[in-house]
């Protein structure tokens, strides 16, 4: 089997449905899941709506596809993109797709590809519909990727939590439903201490949530996130490579009362 960096990938990108700043930020982090083997992207290049993408489409060797609207109100732009996705599949060239787009349509699409044995990573805006996110492995905001914002350190959050979203390119809280979510993906793969390797959790959470990502919360990492919540024990193991350590963790035991009055570390200091 290859290697999660060897994994060839389809990219079809939807120009109608995403913004075009920061392509190369987007290719980036494509490039994390594998090797970007066909670019295309899909578009009435006739109508001005779309004339940013013209501009980076060579440099970074992204083939554009034309495709006129047919009927007003229609986007014709879909099914191409959705009669090539199926013409590669068939041609068993890739090992996965990724679909930039923020439009829903695409949500049968990325539940066939998956049927098929295939990776599908989706990028989107923040309104993209929740079945498309769902369908996919994993899915990415395009406002994490254009936030260039350095990370936050392991005793800080964003000091507004109780709003939605905060000054910082999007930065999102910590609520309830996310400690939640790691406390239970600890639970369903630790040992019989209660101990979770965080790789296992990360790759869980994932699985539960396509959409969750430490850089939605300010952090470039799930292990630094964690760190900063009292809900939770970590312990850093030495391995054989005396360079690298194993971190585990562990939901904290809550029959333990806290300290009075003590808040937790993603409240409102």
């Amino acid at each position: 089997m290859k290697e999660h960096s060897e994994l060839r990938f389809a990219v079809l990108i939807d120009a109608e449905n995403v913004p075009h700043s920061n392509v190369k930020g987007i290719l980036e982090e494509i490039a994390k899941y594998g090797i970007p083997t066909i670019k295309r992207i899909y578009a009435d290049w006739t109508k001005p709506n779309v004339s940013g993408w013209k501009n980076v489409l060579l440099e970074n060797a992204i083939t554009p596809i034309q495709q006129y609207s047919y009927t007003t109100g229609k986007n014709s732009s879909d099914s191409a993109m959705i009669i090539d996705a199926m013409d590669i599949l068939y041609s068993n060239e890739v090992e996965g797709f990724c679909i930039v787009s923020s439009d829903s349509d695409f949500t049968r699409l990325v539940i066939r590809l998956r049927e098929a044995g295939k990776r599908v990573f989706g990028i989107g805006e923040r309104k993209t519909p929740s079945p498309f996110i769902a369908a996919c492995d994993k899915f990415t905001y395009i406002e994490i990727i254009n936030s260039r914002e350095p990370e936050l350190e392991t005793d800080e959050l964003p000091k507004d939590t109780k709003s939605k979203k905060n000054d910082r390119s999007g930065i999102i809280k910590i609520g309830e439903e996310v400690v939640n979510l790691i406390a239970s993906s600890i639970s369903d793969v630790a040992d019989e201490n209660g101990w979770a390797f965080l790789a296992d959790v990360g790759n869980l959470i994932q699985k539960k949530r396509p959409d969750f990502d430490s850089r939605n919360f300010g952090f470039a990492k799930l292990t630094p996130l964690i760190k900063t919540l009292n809900d939770f024990e970590i312990d850093e193991r030495e391995s054989n490579n005396s360079r690298i350590k194993h971190i585990y963790v562990k939901n904290k035991d809550k029959s333990i009362p806290e300290v009075p009055n003590k808040k937790r570390s993603y409240d409102k200091k």
